[in-house]
């Protein structure tokens, strides 16, 4: 947006705060320093949700944007639109028309209604384009535009990779696992952990585990009493290149993130999703994603399937090329170029 000079205001909102989680994206991926730090913090959905709307409609009180931009599915993309959409501000989404299908899950809340107040629809997949339509949404309003956070990807992975991460570990480039987890499904009740938690010690069984625990589940651990096997390798919370070079030659990964089933596929990596549904179909359909479901009993057969070779290559789904966010500005461009209202000034953008 800069090179083609579109002014922009980049909201940070500080729902994520940890350092390896938030910050140092800013860092590591050569992104500015957000323009507005709103420090907002965790807490519960209902009241974090209320204190980012309470503070962005502060922003666009100043800055009196003419779009406000969100991506994703947290609280944030959500607070934000619903501020923009009762001030009468257009709100464009990307990563819009992804479905779950599973109203348990709090992003799938955020996902419908954000898509719902949107006026611009930036989608990654093409169940995502019918998701849309389907719900009633203009087909001149969705843009099929790609997977931007594939972009990132891209950029980065050749420098990810001359870190070797995988040396911090004590383990052999292609010869251990990557675990992450998050989701209140899976790490909210202590028996459901520890189940998962028994399973996962069997898999390290055949190969080291590499998981970094996010601070949720840090917590959970604790509650749980768990002691990791000498073969599963507990860490903090890893910046982001860290964690694409370590991803990138896994054996394997296994995880609740839906990102972490984008980016496997984009790498060609072997993905366990430890959930029974996914809002990102075409990482199964066509990448390397497969759903465990609530079986987790099945987890260390599937993992000898992966060890053995017996798994799907997959391939990188269109337009998932590092050309995404460029097509998402050609869409703002040409928006502002169509809108009626006469304007005295150009376009200007917040991007949260």
């Amino acid at each position: 947006m800069k090179k083609r000079r579109l002014p922009q205001i980049l909201v940070h909102t500080g729902q994520h705060y940890d350092a390896n989680m938030a910050g140092v994206f800013f860092e590591e991926l050569g992104m500015p320093e957000p323009d507005i730090y709103l420090k907002v913090g965790s807490d519960n959905h209902a009241r974090q949700t209320a204190r980012i709307m309470h503070a962005f409609d502060a922003v666009c009180d100043e800055h009196r944007p003419d779009l406000v931009v969100v991506a994703g599915d947290v609280n944030s993309t959500l607070a934000a639109a619903l501020v923009a959409s009762k001030r009468s501000i257009p709100v464009a989404h990307v990563e819009a028309g992804l479905r779950s299908f599973d109203r348990d899950m709090p992003e799938e809340i955020n996902r419908v209604v954000t898509d719902s107040i949107s006026d611009l629809l930036f989608t990654t997949e093409e169940s995502a384009n019918q998701n849309l339509l389907r719900e009633g949404a203009p087909a001149e309003r969705i843009f099929f535009t790609g997977n931007c956070m594939i972009d990132t990807l891209l950029k980065h992975v050749a420098t990810a990779l001359a870190r070797e991460p995988w040396n911090e570990f004590g383990v052999e480039s292609g010869r251990y696992a990557l675990l992450t987890l998050h989701r209140p499904s899976n790490v909210d009740s202590v028996e459901t952990l520890q189940a998962l938690l028994g399973v996962v010690g069997e898999v390290a069984r055949r190969i080291p585990v590499i998981f970094p625990a996010h601070p949720r589940t840090t917590a959970a651990l604790s509650r749980a009493g768990f002691a990791a096997p000498s073969n599963v390798k507990l860490c903090d919370p890893l910046s982001y290149l860290s964690f694409l070079g370590l991803m990138a030659r896994a054996a394997f990964v296994m995880t609740d993130s839906g990102g972490i089933q984008e980016e496997t596929t984009a790498l060609g990596v072997p993905c366990l999703t430890l959930r029974a549904n996914t809002e990102r179909p075409v990482t199964v359909t066509s990448g390397t994603n497969r759903l465990v479901g609530g079986d987790v009993a099945c987890l260390p057969g599937l993992v000898d399937r992966i060890l053995a070779g017996d798994w799907p290559t997959g391939q990188r789904p269109p337009l998932w090329d590092g050309q995404a966010a460029r097509r998402v500005v050609g869409a703002l461009e040409s928006w502002n170029e169509t809108r009626t209202a006469p304007q005295a000034a150009p376009m200007r953008l917040a991007a949260v």
